[in-house]
């Protein structure tokens, strides 16, 4: 059977803590990628002098990701646990939203 994924029924075994560890990495890596694009965002908005523009975009892109680290911070904090619940509907669109959030305001920023 090509492609067939094992399952309860082939006898594999599942190992409960991988999953957990791969997703708290996961995590891991969107914050620091959210923390590096906030960080080059302000080094942006301050090159040159701080316009208000700029410094509006700063700010917003600071709200935008101490969003996103809110939800990454509740969310590493539930998969720690034995039976984590699944990521709610609502965490899951602030992350999203904080994250085009972030895109966006840094390409207004370059132009």
């Amino acid at each position: 059977m090509s492609g067939a994924v094992p399952g309860p029924a082939s006898g594999a075994t599942r190992d409960p803590g991988l999953q957990p560890e791969r997703t708290l990495l996961a995590w891991r890596r969107t914050t620091l990628s959210a923390t590096v694009a906030a960080v080059l965002a302000g080094k942006q908005a301050l090159h040159g002098g701080a316009t208000l523009g700029a410094v509006v975009a700063l700010a917003l892109s600071a709200a935008a990701w101490i969003g996103f680290l809110r939800v990454a911070h509740r969310r590493v904090r539930a998969t720690g646990t034995a039976q984590p619940e699944p990521l709610a509907l609502r965490a899951a669109l602030t992350a999203a939203a904080c994250t085009v959030a972030l895109a966006v305001f840094a390409a207004a920023m370059v132009f």
